[in-house]
Formats: C-alpha cells, sequence, structure tokens
C-alpha cells in the first residue's frame, strides 16, 4: 500500500471516530421500559383522539407506513384521525421485542386492532416495527411499519 493512501485511510477513520463520539455524545440513550411506555401513551392517544398527546408524541418527520399500504406524515396522520375517518376502538399487541441501539428503540411485534376505517368496522392482525427516538430528553415516534397477517 502507498504511504499517501494509507495517510487518507488513517485520516478518514480518525473522522469517522470522531464522528461518531460526537453523535453518541449528543444521543439522550434510551431504555426498552421507556420505549413500551411511550408505546402505551401512543396506543391511549390514538384510541382517545388525544390529539395534544399525539402531537407531542409524533416526530415531526413521522412516516407511518399502514398496512393497508397508505403513507402518512405526522400532519395526515392526525388529520385522518380529527376527520373520523380513523378510528382506533381497541389496539392490542402481543409478542413483542424490544432492542435498543443508544437513543433509538425498535419494537416489533403482533397487533389485533379494532378500527373504523371510513365507518367500516375492521378486527386488523398485524406484524408491526415501531420506532422511537429519544433527543433532548423527550421519546418522539419516527416511523411505523405494519404488515397484514393472513
Amino acid at each position: 500500500m502507498k504511504p499517501m493512501t494509507f495517510r487518507w485511510m488513517a485520516v478518514l477513520a480518525a473522522f469517522l471516530f470522531s464522528s461518531a463520539s460526537v453523535l453518541a455524545a449528543a444521543c439522550d440513550p434510551v431504555n426498552a421500559d421507556e420505549a413500551v411506555k411511550a408505546e402505551d401513551a401512543r396506543y391511549e392517544a390514538q384510541m382517545n383522539n388525544d390529539f395534544a398527546a399525539m402531537n407531542s408524541l409524533l416526530s415531526d418527520d413521522l412516516v407511518y407506513f399502514h398496512s393497508s399500504a397508505v403513507i402518512d406524515n405526522k400532519q395526515s396522520y392526525i388529520d385522518s384521525l380529527r376527520s373520523g375517518a380513523v378510528q382506533y376502538k381497541v389496539m392490542r399487541r402481543s409478542d413483542v421485542t424490544v432492542r435498543t441501539y443508544g437513543c433509538v428503540a425498535m419494537l416489533t411485534g403482533n397487533g389485533n386492532f379494532d378500527v373504523s376505517v371510513n365507518g367500516k368496522d375492521l378486527n386488523v392482525q398485524i406484524r408491526f416495527h415501531s420506532i422511537w427516538q429519544k433527543k433532548d430528553g423527550v421519546l418522539q415516534f419516527v416511523s411505523w411499519q405494519a404488515t397484514r397477517i393472513p
């Protein structure tokens, strides 16, 4: 290996390590219990149409993939609930696994939701992936992906 190439690799490695330590320092670690409590609070807010709670729980850059393949952001998601087009009546989850990575928590599991969509009552059984991020001491819901269980 040429000495110049080695120097560039050393500079790159130093940059990556210093960037990682800066990012780690800015990250507020989250634990599994916090993530489950936040997810519980979100479910409660959705079932009770508590828009103030949803506004604080949902990240401004939320990406929400429904099991129907509809994609929402924070505003369109809250608007769909506010309009009554979507009403969550009962939300149950099971077989949940929580993994944490610094300031990020990922929940995966099964859901069984009683929901009304455009006046039609449905029981939706899904597998889900829910992602939370802790920033400035606050957990926020940043992503959801759901797939129906056949």
